[in-house]
């Protein structure tokens, strides 16, 4: 029981930790093997793996069958940028029963291996990034995803030509636009030229 609220004490969290080679953009720089042994030793995981391409189908099958053999209920994955395949893996992770916010991604690649030619420095930072991720999934709460109705229409600050530009253009897209100028006209410092070059067109 917890001492705090009589609540039972919370089970420790059962992490997997899947490490991409990505080819040899991270496994020829960084030592996946020894970043996985390494994360393997730390409080919570409870397997710990390195893989070709964890991307593939065959890589998103492997988490997703530990998932459901292992019963891991947390799921960290070192390869890539998150911008590529943090929905990929997210997905998987549901697809699997694991809610998607239980994941954590961390980026070994252009963090790590894209960023020197020094395998021990490259090996060093991935493990660093890693041990953060874990520390940082056991915190994780599951999470569902709301639908909100969205009020299409934009506020633009500042009335001069970028102003006027980006409202004509967000208001032909459709969007109610709402622009704010302090000064009693617009325009800017394009409203106090006379004429403009080449044309001589007046600039007002």
């Amino acid at each position: 029981m917890s001492p705090f609220d009589g609540s039972p004490p919370k089970p420790p969290p059962r992490i997997g930790v899947y490490v991409c080679h990505c080819g040899s953009n991270i496994a020829g720089v960084v030592d996946v093997k020894a970043v996985a042994d390494h994360a393997a030793a730390m409080e919570g995981v409870t397997l710990s793996r390195h893989y070709a391409y964890m991307c593939s189908d065959p890589g998103q099958a492997l988490i997703q069958d530990d998932i459901r053999d292992k019963g891991l209920d947390r799921v960290v994955v070192a390869s890539c940028s998150p911008m590529m395949h943090e929905t990929t893996f997210r997905k998987a992770c549901a697809q699997a029963g694991l809610n998607p916010y239980l994941f954590q991604m961390v980026n070994i690649r252009e963090h790590c291996s894209w960023v020197t030619d020094d395998p021990r420095q490259a090996t060093q930072k991935a493990k660093a990034l890693v041990s953060a991720a874990i520390r940082r999934v056991s915190l994780h709460q599951p999470l569902e995803t709301r639908r909100a109705e969205v009020r299409q229409a934009a506020l633009v600050v500042g009335g001069g030509i970028a102003g006027i530009e980006a409202a004509l253009r967000l208001a032909d897209a459709g969007k109610q636009v709402y622009l704010v100028e302090r000064q009693p006209s617009i325009g800017g410092h394009m409203a106090q030229l006379y004429k403009t070059f080449p044309t001589l067109d007046c600039a007002a």
